[in-house]
């Protein structure tokens, strides 16, 4: 029994696959559980929670006697899950998917929408479909919702479909979930579940649905509905702009993750498609991360257009805009439909993944002051200006607004980009950011003709820029974590990316190679130490993968291309087996940690990727150009 201490129901983070329909997101477990949903919106109460309490909700479809498939992997250039399993008596191939159609609404409004529609809509249906390709095998489907957090346990009755639809529902919820399907259903407490011998070339489907739009109720049906999807996901990724270069699927996979975390009606990019997973194994900094953080918007924005996704870079680009213009203060994170209020609430009753708890939904940082935000909103001004080389009227106002808050509160101290929970301090990179608000808020100035302004914020942007220089580094010359302290911090890495100072500047040079060497554990970057920073909370966490990435960058930046090329390289090679990330590597085990999948890890990637890329064909380009000896 001793050698099964430590053995856990849960499967590692970076073995869940994900699924989106760009308003819901789900995680499906290797064993073909659907261990997370949140209807109707992605941050709205689980209806599957089991990655949280192996009791909150759950929906399998697979083989009777297995739990680990043969294979997975999306179909290619989509969002569709195909899993295939070798039992005793045949094989089988399942394929799990979010259906989205053509736009539904053609003679009424949707009343969810604030962005432009698209030719295509969610259909707000789960599909699973089966195929035996040869020899036969037992199939079981058990589909046991849990609703509000895995509180209150499921009702079902039958509906006019005989013993293929069941329809669940709970006292005090409103929604209700259809379950169709070509198998006999039965009914056991809060579980529907059916069972069949399936044969070679035979196939059979389950829809789970939660609106007024019909699912499919035939196998032809849910197969065409299936191929409309994957094509919509193909189409979709065809627009982007992707090099011909061995990492090319790891920037595709990214850019579709991202596409997955954005709330379609908006234009929100939320953070993860999770809550509460932890940080550290059986730990406490467990947060939900199912908002939009303002401070992601700049990366956001040069990610879609780095890789030709203009219009998804607009959308998020004006969901910004819209709460920018809304709220005289900007918040640093908001809810999918520009919530303010973001109340963080634990929920006791689940025991959490691992046993990490509190779990928490809603996220208390909503309060807290962040100098960052005001730059990033700025920077994203600037990005999507520069796109079109003109500054649109309705920004200017906003424009005006957020640098002016930038440069009332530039000499105070604050939270931080981490979100801090002890005493606020002059950090550094909220200083840079407010450079940049100032900077370039200057720059979009003279591209409006407004001298006067651009000639104040110009000369705001040369005193910050002084005070950095003189107080945020240390006596080695490296820049530091905040003011009077010694501590590194990896957001100091955004100095280059920023454009802070020239990459060739000693002190660049000196602050990522002492990032790399002092801050990093076998390669990987954590955000800080946790002994050096009051961060109100005392427990170790992994490295962030993202400042692993920005390293990738920084040193690419610098001039150090085998250095970037071979971190880089290492990093992909800890990607999940469906090239997804979470938000942190634990250097000892290389598990995946935190949040999941993690759109800032893979906006980081992106940067990062581009960089080494673009080195590589620089080179190879000069080396062409200037060969060494001339060959007839």
């Amino acid at each position: 029994m001793e050698d099964l201490v430590g053995v856990s129901p849960f499967p590692p983070i970076a073995d869940y696959a994900f699924l989106s329909d760009c308003e819901v997101t789900a995680l499906v477990a290797p064993s073909g559980n659907l261990e997370w949903m949140c209807l109707p919106r992605m941050d709205s109460p689980s209806v599957f929670g089991a990655i949280l309490d192996r009791g909150a909700g759950g929906f399998r479809l697979g083989p009777a006697e297995l739990m680990v498939p043969a294979a997975r992997r999306y179909l290619p250039g989509t969002l569709v899950l195909e899993t295939s399993w070798g039992a005793d008596g045949g094989w089988i191939i399942v394929r799990d998917v979010l259906l989205i159609g053509p736009w539904h609404h053609e003679r009424e409004l949707s009343h969810t929408y604030r962005r432009a529609p698209t030719d295509y809509d969610a259909e707000h249906v789960l599909l699973r479909t089966v195929r035996c390709v040869n020899g036969e095998v037992q199939l079981v489907l058990d589909c046991e919702p849990v609703f509000n957090y895995g509180r209150q346990r499921a009702r079902w009755r039958y509906t006019d479909h005989a013993y293929h639809q069941g329809l669940a529902s709970a006292d005090g919820v409103d929604l209700q979930l259809k379950l169709t399907t070509d198998l006999r259903l039965g009914f056991e407490g809060s579980r529907a579940s059916a069972r069949t011998l399936i044969k070679e070339g035979e196939t059979r489907f389950c829809a789970l649905s939660w609106s007024e739009h019909e699912p499919p109720f035939t196998s032809e049906d849910a197969y065409r509905r299936l191929v409309w999807t994957a094509h919509h996901w193909q189409h979709w990724l065809a627009r982007g702009t992707f090099p011909d270069h061995r990492w090319r699927s790891y920037l595709q996979r990214s850019a579709l993750t991202l596409k997955g975390l954005t709330y379609s009606n908006t234009g929100a990019v939320i953070a993860a498609a999770t809550t509460s997973l932890p940080e550290t194994l059986r730990g406490t900094r467990n947060w939900d991360y199912r908002y939009s953080w303002i401070r992601d918007s700049s990366l956001t924005l040069w990610g879609l257009y780095s890789l030709g996704f203009e219009w998804e870079a607009n959308d998020y680009f004006y969901f910004i805009a819209d709460v920018a213009e809304r709220d005289d203060e900007l918040q640093i994170l908001y809810g999918i439909d520009g919530e303010a209020e973001l109340e963080e609430r634990v929920l006791d009753h689940l025991s959490g993944y691992e046993g990490a708890r509190p779990v928490r939904i809603g996220n208390g940082a909503y309060t807290q002051r962040q100098h960052d935000v005001w730059g990033a909103v700025i920077e994203s001004v600037y990005l999507h200006a520069e796109s079109r080389d003109h500054l649109p009227e309705r920004l200017w106002p906003i424009l005006q607004r957020q640098v002016e808050h930038a440069l009332a509160h530039w000499r105070e101290p604050d939270c931080g980009m981490w979100e801090v929970r002890g005493e606020p301090q002059h950090f550094t990179s909220s200083k840079l950011l407010c450079w940049v608000a100032a900077d370039r808020g200057a720059r979009l100035a003279r591209l409006r003709d407004a001298s006067a302004i651009a000639e104040r914020w110009q000369a705001a942007a040369d005193e910050i820029h002084a005070d950095i220089c003189a107080q945020g580094t240390d006596a080695r010359g490296v820049f530091v974590q905040h003011y009077g302290g010694t501590a590194l911090d990896a957001s100091v890495l955004l100095m280059p990316l920023l454009r802070f100072l020239p990459a060739d500047d000693p002190r660049i040079r000196a602050t990522v190679l002492a990032i790399a060497d002092e801050l990093s554990v076998d390669g990987l970057v954590r955000r800080y130490r946790v002994e050096d920073t009051d961060d109100g909370f005392t427990e170790e966490e992994g490295t962030f993968t993202i400042c692993s990435f920005w390293l990738v960058s920084a040193l690419s930046e610098i001039g150090e291309h085998r250095r970037a090329r071979e971190l880089c390289e290492k990093l992909l090679s800890y990607a999940s087996p469906l090239e997804l990330y979470a938000e942190e590597i634990d250097p000892k085990s290389g598990r995946h940690l935190g949040n999941f999948p993690q759109a800032f890890t893979h906006l980081a990637l992106i940067n990062a990727v581009l960089h080494v890329i673009q080195t590589e064909q620089a080179m190879q380009a000069a080396a062409r150009a200037a060969p060494t000896q001339l060959v007839f």
